[in-house]
């Protein structure tokens, strides 16, 4: 495991794109949840809304991103034709397969991390300015507070299991725009269609199954009670998803010729 840890590590930050996509994907983050924060004000008659949650809004595009550095990640080495270069020199395919799922688990952790905390100190500094203050029932956004702590951490964990979740699919499908379209329609339009049903129930049921609208669930730090699932049992959904797409495509890497 240890070699071919290596192996994938050397891939990933020996070629340009992964790298660019990882940055792409702090910089759309913060700046789309430092946008947001900066277009809301808050009233001397009042101001309600979850201001966490708000500043982590950047979370719903930079997870476009780490979905394609995954999907990357395996479906380019099949377009190259590189796959079958690595199965020769490590013929143990889901030491492969675990080896590119830990080594993109590290990556996008970290500048996941990077992106969440970017765009929090960004609604930390931003809202004051915008009558978001103590005296009017929003203090500043701080790790010390809980409900800010574990969406913080969700939000982290739920871009982690998004790029597991495209590593997953990338695997089964094996070309990179086909695994891309599949993914992006999981996140962006599965949530448009609950909108579009006119059916509540079917509305909630497509929310709690949905791997983005559960799982940004870990987001809400107000008003839990109007949830479509709990916040963790929301991000549990997302890696029920996570979960499923990676044995799924571990055992067809195993099965099918390269």
């Amino acid at each position: 495991m240890r070699s071919a840890l290596h192996a994938e590590w050397t891939k990933i930050r020996t070629v340009a794109s992964p790298l660019w996509l990882l940055l792409g994907m702090i910089a759309a983050t913060v700046a789309l949840s430092a946008g947001a924060t900066s277009v809301v004000t808050c009233v001397p008659a009042g101001c309600g809304g979850d201001m966490t949650k708000l500043s982590l809004i950047g979370v719903t595009l930079g997870q476009a991103l780490a979905a394609i550095v995954a999907v990357l990640v395996i479906s380019g080495e099949y377009s190259s034709g590189m796959i079958r270069t690595t199965l020769t020199a490590m013929p143990h395919r889901t030491t492969v397969f675990a080896a590119k799922a830990i080594t993109l688990t590290g990556v996008v952790a970290v500048a996941g991390t990077t992106a969440v905390l970017g765009s929090l100190l960004a609604g930390r500094l931003i809202l004051p300015g915008h009558g978001f203050t103590a005296a009017r029932g929003h203090p500043a956004l701080s790790l010390t507070d809980g409900p800010t702590l574990r969406a913080t951490a969700g939000s982290i964990l739920y871009l982690t299991l998004i790029a597991l979740l495209s590593l997953g699919i990338a695997a089964i499908v094996r070309s990179s725009a086909t695994s891309i379209g599949i993914i992006l329609g999981l996140l962006y339009l599965l949530p448009i269609v609950s909108q579009v049903i006119g059916d509540p129930h079917w509305q909630r049921r497509l929310e709690q199954i949905g791997p983005m609208s559960a799982g940004l669930a870990i987001q809400a730090t107000t008003d839990l009670h109007s949830l479509p699932l709990s916040p963790w049992a929301g991000l549990g959904v997302t890696a029920g998803w996570a979960a499923a797409a990676l044995v799924a495509g571990g055992l067809l890497l195993r099965m099918r010729d390269a």
